[in-house]
């Protein structure tokens, strides 16, 4: 999945290399942070208010705290503030500040819109409103290009400025790698303020609060922050917001208690940043002890690499509270994510461990390249980045996930029947999906109603001049009964198949086309199939064949093939397209088992009507039958995109159920 549209690079002059990257990585981030919306400029009121959590969305459902400033200019006593969410009342605060109350953002992926109303003892009110926009997600394709960003240190330890493509080296898995573009710039940052609030942090918390709002200090307009206080799970999250009062709050309120679960909520905040525009960094303060925790280390690095979260660690108890393996642990988290960790051995150290980190979070060179690997296998990169400037130490990540290949999302359309053939009503829950004998999650299912492309195929051979009139009535009686929005092509088949008119919704097209059909010669049905099916192929939505035929496939004097296609060539494009057939078998002369064969391959049904005068009826089986299937659709549990066949049943859960649908899928090889 590529969820960073900022991530994508063109390609351009030299000259405008910076620019263009900037851009890259501005403009989305803008838009998508730009979530706090009001109609028109609020008029000027004794009560100003302004929410300032949250700002934006993260792709997960979260518990989050809304916060507004209220600022009042005549002095007047605050009476209330009033929370509502989409219309409805949340939660009311009575008296001063903080103005906040806890709200659950059980979707993201919805619309929100925040609305906080203030009134104060005098009768004059004031109001704000954040729109939350829809967290997108955007499904990544192809390994365009790749953004790694770096610090580089030398002997002293201060930032190396100046440096530029010819400085650096870099290999993905040991292969060197053509830079695009490396710039020092300064792009828009999301911190997540992890802050450890268990029982065991309580004797230095005033402190920690105090260390941690410098961080407050040093943010930029276009940075945004989470404080998410944590014990055994992450707790109740402010932001995103860029309003330094409001972090300042957040930090103050956190109360110590419970246990430590550092692995698990590592793990939580990594899935609440992915796919936040800009850089995501994560703050942990905590005193290192984890006692809680069901993940392991390795679990919680694998979590915030696939988040390309950078990670800094600040120990607040030094070496007297951690453990040899717990410092090593904590080191190589931050390491394996690009960041550092900070052992202060005096409470009074966190002022400069907050400000050396804070620093290197902002001062970063951006380097990007296009990978000479392009294959979407989702397997982990290793990179290598170094300059090549004796002494200098370079700090960045140490590789990255290549995106996975496209999820394989089949559709099916079927009908369900009881054993008398009547159709029945089912649920999602009714039914059950194998695909290669593996069950499948059914993800979305819903009535068959959009409209359809036919191809209605008619036998013309000699055979049919008894009855050609009968046959034309009828087709005609099927054209008539067809919805306004339903397809129609018309077909017809002697010695050679010929298409009487393109696909079109003019039904005068289609009766002109009858009107000239005309009994003679031989039966070449596997042509009629095979154009038929390559008619519909490439088409979107639903389809479907209608084929009439009182014969073989055979040539006028009955010694030979009357098509130049095989019945084999048919069978391998009515798998390629999945079109439901329907075949309407008339007279003695019939390959009934074939005819049988393409209707239950492709989740149709086959008609033997015994006598020409019931052909009006079959054809209405066939619309009733159109009008009463379902579809559904899953992600297939197999993503290997390898072109195979794959066998599909769709089974009902209920006894004497029958269910007819195509018997399988092509999964795409690429």
């Amino acid at each position: 999945m590529r969820h960073r549209p900022d991530r994508t690079v063109f390609r351009t002059q030299v000259r405008l290399r910076t620019f263009v990257l900037v851009a890259c990585l501005l403009i989305p981030w803008l838009a998508r942070t730009a979530t706090a919306q009001t109609d028109t400029p609020p008029a000027p009121s004794a009560i100003s208010v302004r929410i300032t959590s949250p700002l934006g969305r993260t792709g997960t459902p979260v518990r989050v705290r809304i916060v507004a400033q209220i600022h009042q200019a005549n002095g007047a006593k605050l009476q209330s503030a009033r929370f509502f969410v989409d219309g409805t009342l949340l939660g009311e605060v009575i008296g001063g500040p903080p103005y906040s109350v806890e709200w659950a953002d059980e979707n993201p992926f919805a619309r929100r819109e925040i609305v906080v109303q203030a009134q104060d003892e005098e009768g004059n009110t004031g109001e704000d409103k954040v729109i939350l926009q829809p967290f997108e997600i955007v499904e990544n394709t192809q390994v365009t290009a790749v953004l790694v960003e770096a610090a580089v240190y030398n002997k002293k330890k201060r930032f190396v400025t100046g440096l530029d493509e010819s400085s650096f080296n870099l290999r993905e898995d040991d292969v060197p790698q053509k830079l695009d573009i490396v710039a020092q710039e300064a792009i828009p940052a999301t911190f997540a303020l992890l802050v450890d609030a268990s029982q065991s942090m309580s004797r230095r918390f005033d402190f920690v609060r105090e260390a941690a709002g410098r961080v407050v200090s040093y943010l930029r307009s276009r940075d945004q922050v989470l404080v998410a206080p944590f014990s055994n799970t992450v707790g109740t999250v402010t932001g995103p917001t860029n309003d330094r009062d409001t972090v300042r709050e957040a930090i103050s309120a956190i109360a110590a208690k419970g246990g430590t679960a550092i692995h698990d909520c590592l793990i939580e905040v990594a899935a609440r940043l992915t796919g936040v525009p800009g850089r995501r960094a994560v703050i942990l303060v905590t005193d290192g002890y984890d006692e809680n925790s069901k993940a392991s280390a390795e679990e919680a690095v694998e979590a915030l690499k696939k988040a390309e979260v950078t990670t800094y660690i600040v120990a607040v108890a030094g070496v007297a509270g951690i453990s040899l393996k717990g410092e090593r642990t904590l080191h190589a988290i931050a390491a394996a994510t690009g960041g550092a960790a900070f052992f202060p051995r005096r409470e009074e150290d966190l002022v400069e461990v907050y400000d050396t980190l804070t620093v290197d979070a902002q001062n970063r060179y951006l380097i990007t390249y296009t990978p000479s690997n392009q294959r979407l296998d989702g397997k982990w990169r290793r990179i290598s980045l170094a300059t090549k400037a004796e002494g200098q130490v370079v700090q960045s990540r140490d590789g990255y996930f290549a995106p996975k290949p496209p999820p394989i999302r089949p559709s099916l359309e079927f009908t369900v029947m009881d054993l008398k053939s009547r159709y029945l009503e089912v649920t999602r829950d009714d039914l059950v999906v194998l695909e290669d004998g593996v069950e499948q999650a059914i993800e979305t299912f819903q009535e068959a109603v959009e409209p359809v492309s036919i191809v209605l195929a008619l036998d013309a051979s000699g055979s049919m001049k008894k009855v050609a009139q009968t046959v034309m009535d009828a087709a005609r009686a099927f054209v008539l009964a067809l919805r306004p929005a339903d397809s129609l092509t018309v077909l017809i088949f002697e010695d050679k198949a010929v298409l009487a008119h393109a696909p079109a919704t003019n039904r005068e097209w289609s009766l002109e086309a009858i009107a000239q059909y005309k009994a003679d010669g031989g039966t070449a049905l596997y042509d009629a199939l095979y154009d038929s099916l390559q008619q519909l192929k490439g088409v979107k939505g639903r389809s479907a064949i209608v084929v009439l035929t009182d014969g073989r496939d055979e040539d006028r004097p009955s010694k030979g093939p009357g098509s130049v296609h095989s019945y084999e060539d048919v069978l391998r494009v009515l798998r390629e397209t999945g079109v439901t057939t329907f075949t309407v078998g008339l007279g003695t002369k019939i390959d009934a088992p074939l005819l049988q064969e393409l209707a239950r391959m492709s989740g149709g049904q086959a008609y033997f009507p015994t006598d020409v005068s019931q052909l009006s009826e079959q054809y209405s089986r066939v619309l009733e039958n159109l009008s009463r299937r379902y579809i559904l659709g899953y992600t297939s549990t197999n993503s290997a995109r390898d072109g195979s066949w794959r066998k599909v049943e769709i089974r009902s859960r209920r006894e004497g159920v029958l269910v007819a649908a195509k018997s399988g899928y092509f999964a795409p090889d690429r």
